[in-house]
């Protein structure tokens, strides 16, 4: 499946970081007009909320919940040079094979070599988002294996040409009779409105692939230090097949996954699901401790595991990003970020959208040339908030402004906060503006100079104030 994305960890000219600027301009400026496109995601993440707070309800403490589960992280991130070996040992104990990759170009490098090693011809894979960052299947294509997507979402997407909209719900703005449609272009079949199906036609296509499948690859939630077990959570069942029926199993997975032990996942796992889907938990919850042992009927004869770094060590180093690394890919962020909602989930053109996907993007690909994602939010905290392991993401978002700003000043936004700090350190001009702005706002809607035609487009002026917050203070006494 091909992306519109660079190579991650690219170092991009000024002249290439300038369009992936304006292009996320002009994505998003046509994607808020799209009001029929927005009403649709808006809706489909209105049951969600419904069902995470019934979920979160359930809870004797849902913010004991949240510090057990930061703690758990925080102790896992912060030990990640004790925890990470041991898990590797744990894991090759138990008959697994681990393979180390700095970036993403060398992830890729090991993944082809395991696939012509095990002179694959066909792949099945599960949702992995860490795949994506790698941008591992256009690789695979390139290098002449066919390769499958099994989760319903990402094959959709797949089917499309498309990479996933959302990193939980890869495909949850398309509409049931495009999906419908779709299926009858490329699987030849009739069209139908009924999700159970839709399901079932893609469930039929799978089952014979799943079989011919060489090699499965899957992704991990977590690695289980203590035990040497991946931890892989899903919905649909889709990730235990291509483990368990394919002769190879490659899991890809980022070094920070890693928590030390397995009484950690009685609250990760919930959290996990209750933030990312509103579930009290998610259908599958499967530990993978290796390859296929003697007497037992099914699992892969070999088992891999790719870890990747690809700048994690680097975000590792600062103590002020560090805990970005926690995040365990909920997509709880995503579901309450305003601006996600309304730019939608390709303006990024990123691996990972939304609130987290803006913090960490810029350091897995460069600050100056992506700091425009940390600039699209509005501070707001909902992201914050809703994170189930506490990360701070707001404030990551404002750190990445001032790095960028000190890094790589841009001398149109230095005038503009230099002008800004003449105005408002004095408080007669201040003044002067807000009672000039409060006259012109009127004419403003009705001209719309060109300079604000463009936000103009998508938003709605609010009526001005008869009076400042100065003057009404003033007249309380």
């Amino acid at each position: 499946m091909s992306t519109h994305t660079s190579p991650v960890h690219a170092t991009a000219t000024p002249a290439a970081a300038q369009a992936a600027k304006q292009r996320f301009l002009h994505d998003a400026a046509e994607h808020v007009r799209d009001a029929g496109h927005r009403a649709f995601v808006r809706k489909a993440l209105g049951g969600y909320y419904a069902s995470r707070d019934a979920q979160k309800g359930r809870y004797r403490d849902w913010e004991q919940a949240r510090d057990a589960a930061s703690l758990a992280k925080w102790s896992a991130v912060n030990r990640l040079d004790v925890l990470l070996p041991r898990f590797v040992a744990n894991f090759e104990a138990n008959g697994g094979l681990v393979h180390w990759a700095r970036d993403a170009d060398e992830a890729r490098s090991i993944v082809l070599e395991l696939l012509r090693d095990a002179k694959a011809r066909a792949v099945i894979k599960s949702k992995c988002m860490t795949s994506e960052e790698i941008h591992l299947n256009a690789a695979m294509e390139a290098d002449g294996y066919g390769v499958v997507e099994s989760d319903l979402g990402e094959f959709i997407q797949q089917l499309r040409g498309e990479p996933p909209y959302h990193f939980v719900f890869p495909c949850m703005h398309v509409r049931r009779d495009e999906i419908s449609d779709l299926f009858g272009r490329h699987l030849g079949t009739p069209p139908t409105d009924s999700p159970e199906e839709l399901t079932m036609i893609a469930r039929r296509h799978m089952r014979r692939l799943y079989v011919d499948a060489d090699v499965g690859i899957t992704g991990a939630n977590f690695l289980v230090a203590e035990t040497g077990q991946i931890s892989i959570t899903e919905n649909e069942g889709n990730a235990r097949l291509t483990a368990a029926l394919p002769r190879v199993h490659i899991a890809i997975s980022g070094i920070e996954k890693v928590v030390e032990h397995l009484d950690d996942l009685a609250v990760l796992l919930p959290m996990l699901a209750t933030a990312g889907a509103g579930q009290p938990l998610t259908c599958y919850n499967t530990l993978y401790a290796g390859p296929r042992r003697p007497g037992e009927t099914d699992g892969p004869e070999v088992m891999h595991l790719v870890l990747l770094d690809n700048a994690r060590t680097a975000i590792l180093a600062d103590p002020e990003q560090r805990d970005s690394l926690h995040c365990i890919r909920c997509g709880a962020c995503l579901n309450v970020c305003p601006i996600f909602k309304n730019v939608g989930g390709f303006t990024y053109g990123t691996t990972y959208q939304g609130p987290i996907g803006s913090v960490i993007t810029p350091h897995l690909r460069g600050l100056a040339d992506w700091n425009h994602l940390s600039g699209a939010s509005s501070l707001c905290g909902a992201c914050t908030d809703a994170c189930p392991v506490r990360i701070d993401i707001h404030h990551h978002l404002l750190h990445n402004r001032r790095n960028a700003a000190r890094t790589a000043p841009n001398r149109w936004e230095k005038i503009g906060h230099r002008l800004f700090v003449a105005v408002a350190s004095r408080p007669w001009l201040f003044a002067a503006g807000g009672a000039v702005f409060r006259r012109t706002l009127g004419l403003l809607k009705v001209l719309r100079p060109p300079l604000l035609r463009d936000w103009l487009a998508s938003r709605d002026l609010p009526a001005a104030p008869a009076a400042s917050f100065r003057a009404r203070w003033k007249a309380r006494g």
